[in-house]
């Protein structure tokens, strides 16, 4: 695609720099700050209690060994973007990525994938936050689960939320590392106390794959993919970054390999600790607190639970600073109001751009929740959403990494098996979630995802015919023209 020859383009301020304000801060994030964006997001806390049962019910003494497949497939994944990473510094992330390789329509698909990946995860945890707070405050005599008292407790989380992302970027990404790594070591402290009391950490049901078939198998690695997503974020911090090229890939490695790891102790633990229990792994509701029961350390459980409710709020936090991000870029571009990519005079803060995702999050949180919908029902619906997002950014990615290296002149053989591998395994997990067709509403979701999608590419085309003076400043870098 070639830029416009004779086109005078509307000034648009430089990514960095903004229509108000003075810009995103520039070298300001440590590595370890890096990483806590992506972490935030993960929300890694919270999989070991909710999301590993699930896949035991569909994966059973195989759930260990498709985290261990989601954790490589999505290390493979990340070798794509990383080729980006190392070479491009961006808030725009994998809209801007994507552009570089294929074109402006392709990083506008991604882009508008990715911003709906990043505020459908944020009003998925805003529900995922009042449920698991709602259980902690149980412990404690609490038991109203009223439509006002969730309602409460959504704006509460949303607000701190949004104060803490509007204040300080790095606040916000301490306060989630704060969150994670004191949750973590507790569930990991947890299984390996389990251990330790039954004095043998080899469980041969699990580790010969007893009544484990290769469909259910493909099931559980759909299932435990979904842990994953956000693992991507920090590359929002390309601007924010002190050392963008290097912190940022190194983040993303180290982000799937470190949480993925973490999920395959946690997935064997549990499946080893519930075998022969009353209540099987996927119908318990607790199922950290009832092991940490198990050789007495029962407040550690209600520990681990608190923290589950922070490392939901941590993926609030770590969701809408991404969504800002990408919004905030989307808006230098000519794709959404120009007011987006004003900065707060003091804090350097993409407030407006925070504010807006943040509203359209607890919105579609709280609209689920007037329709008398079950929050974890909700989580359910808004999570699948915000999966579709993600999984078309991957797959863009993928395809686009190894075109972006032949124009450079420095695509290897090694880059091309790393892209089709990726490809293959995002395809089974795209299927997987259509295939067998699922019930309602679940069976609907794929189609208000693709409506959602085309509104944003509507735009960007209708633009481009009717405007394309609002287009073309910015084509360079989206092209990517170093």
């Amino acid at each position: 695609m070639s830029q416009p020859a004779t086109t005078t383009a509307s000034p648009v301020p430089a990514i960095g720099r903004a229509a108000s304000g003075p810009g995103l801060k520039t070298n300001h994030l440590s590595f370890i700050e890096v990483v806590a964006q992506s972490i935030g997001v993960i929300a890694p806390s919270g999989t070991p209690g909710l999301v590993i049962p699930v896949v035991f019910a569909t994966a059973g003494n195989g759930t260990w060994l498709a985290y261990a497949f989601a954790t490589i497939a999505l290390l493979i994944v990340s070798l794509q973007i990383n080729v980006f990473a190392t070479r491009v510094a961006t808030p725009g992330s994998l809209y801007v990525y994507a552009g570089h390789g294929l074109g402006r329509l392709a990083g506008v698909f991604s882009g508008w994938a990715l911003l709906i990946g990043y505020v459908f995860t944020a009003a998925a945890v805003i529900d995922g936050t009042v449920s698991t707070s709602l259980a902690v405050f149980q412990n404690f005599g609490f038991q109203t689960s009223t439509i006002p008292v969730l309602i409460a407790f959504s704006v509460i989380a949303t607000v701190i939320a949004f104060a803490l992302g509007w204040r300080d970027i790095r606040l916000s990404s301490r306060t989630t590392l704060a969150i994670e790594f004191t949750t973590l070591a507790l569930i990991l402290l947890t299984v390996a106390g389990w251990f330790l009391h039954h004095h043998s950490i080899v469980d041969t049901a699990q580790t010969q794959l007893q009544g484990v078939n290769p469909g259910e198998l493909r099931l559980g690695l759909v299932l435990a993919f979904f842990s994953f997503v956000g693992f991507e974020s920090a590359t929002v911090l390309g601007i924010e970054s002190q050392q963008p090229r290097r912190f940022i890939p190194r983040a993303v490695i180290a982000s799937v390999a470190g949480v993925g790891i973490i999920f395959v102790i946690s997935a064997y633990g549990l499946v080893a600790a519930f075998h022969g229990a009353a209540t099987p792994l996927n119908q318990s509701d607790a199922p950290l607190t009832v092991v940490a029961q198990a050789f007495g350390f029962g407040g550690i459980g209600l520990l681990i639970s608190i923290g589950v409710a922070l490392s939901f709020f941590a993926c609030i936090l770590g969701s809408i600073n991404a969504a800002a991000r990408v919004l905030f870029t989307l808006s230098h571009h000519g794709l959404f109001h120009s007011s987006a990519r004003s900065t707060h005079d003091t804090h350097a803060s993409p407030h407006v751009a925070l504010a807006v995702v943040t509203v359209v999050a607890i919105g579609l949180a709280l609209a689920l929740t007037f329709s008398h919908w079950a929050i974890l029902d909700a989580y359910g619906i808004l999570g699948s959403l915000a999966t579709y997002g993600f999984l078309v950014s991957y797959g863009l990615i993928a395809i686009a990494a190894p075109v972006f290296l032949f124009r450079r002149g420095e695509l290897k053989i090694g880059h091309i098996l790393s892209t089709i591998a990726a490809v293959v395994l995002l395809l089974v997990v795209v299927v997987g979630t259509v295939y067998p067709v699922p019930s309602w509403p679940y069976n609907v979701l794929p189609y208000i995802f693709i409506a959602l999608l085309l509104v944003g590419v509507a735009y960007f085309l209708a633009l481009r015919i009717l405007a394309p003076e609002r287009l073309a400043a910015v084509e360079a870098e989206v092209l990517g023209e170093e």
